[in-house]
């Protein structure tokens, strides 16, 4: 009597995905250049700039702390970004445009297992890109990391949740651009505006007021405030405008966003063309 082999779990597939999803990103060049280099080279860009009566980026900035101290959170939040929300909302349309998410749709892999494959491929490019620019803050700018448990529990639930909800947000937004070909041009602009208006580039409390209003709607700036949280001394919460942290909003808000950009997606995600059907 024969019996049909069962199917690999989703989660194993998925594992499987993953290390396709891996091969594929580091096989682009360009794209893991430009990920991996651009947190570090606007770090030490913006660093020099602004703290440019001291050597490697050390004016004093709020609070009497370096330049590159205050901005290495912005640039982990902006780290992230890059690598889970812009870069899987082009490619994910240029896989699309390329014919090749049909493909994968005509295949016995259940969705999950195509989505567990982002996920998967998302976190391990974050986290080699997190550590990178660590390493280059504390070696190359002298930017004191974190001692405590407590600093660095908040990191990891800032860098989970954070990661989480670029990712969805993400693919949810994959199904804006209307081919590959335009899906630099629509996503790149909305994540440059987001970096200038949420404390990336400049001290958020420096910002107008209708443009920190505007920022609190959107996930970054909670990110970045999240992780000032671990990377600035205590009394720094006093810079911001509430004058606190406020771990609790910014674990709601991006909570909200991680739904919002699931339900969305699920509603609009697309495995064809917008011209084909």
């Amino acid at each position: 009597m024969s019996t049909t082999p069962r199917l690999p779990s989703a989660l194993r597939l998925g594992a499987g995905r993953a290390r396709i999803e891996l091969t594929t990103f580091f096989r682009e060049r360009d794209a893991v250049v430009f990920i991996f280099a651009y947190p570090v080279i606007m770090l030490a860009i913006f660093a020099a700039v602004f703290g440019a009566g001291g050597q490697d980026g050390a004016g004093d900035g709020p609070g009497g702390i370096s330049f590159a101290q205050y901005f290495l959170p912005g640039m982990v939040a902006t780290g992230i970004m890059l690598t889970s929300f812009q870069s899987l909302a082009i490619s994910i349309a240029v896989q699309r445009d390329e014919g090749s998410l049909k493909r994968l749709r005509a295949t016995p892999m259940p969705a999950t297992s195509f989505f567990l494959g982002k996920i998967g491929q998302v976190l391990v490019v974050s986290v080699v890109q997190v550590a990178l620019l660590l390493a280059v803050g504390a070696l190359v700018f002298d930017i004191d990391l974190p001692t405590s448990a407590s600093a660095w529990t908040t990191f990891a639930w800032v860098f989970l949740l954070g990661t989480a909800t670029g990712t969805i947000c993400g693919v949810a937004f994959s199904a804006v651009p209307r081919s590959g070909k335009s899906a630099s041009a629509v996503v790149t602009p909305v994540v440059l505006v987001l970096q200038f208006i949420s404390g990336v580039f400049f001290v958020f409390a420096d910002l107008p007021g209708w443009m920190q209003r505007v920022a609190e709607v959107f996930p970054l700036k909670w990110m970045a405030q999240g992780m000032r949280s671990v990377f600035l001394p205590a009394e720094a919460q006093a810079w911001e405008e509430s004058g606190s942290w406020q771990h609790g909003a910014t674990a709601v808000i991006l909570g909200a966003w991680l739904v919002v950009g699931l339900v969305v997606g699920v509603r609009t995600f697309r495995w064809r063309r917008h011209d084909d059907g």
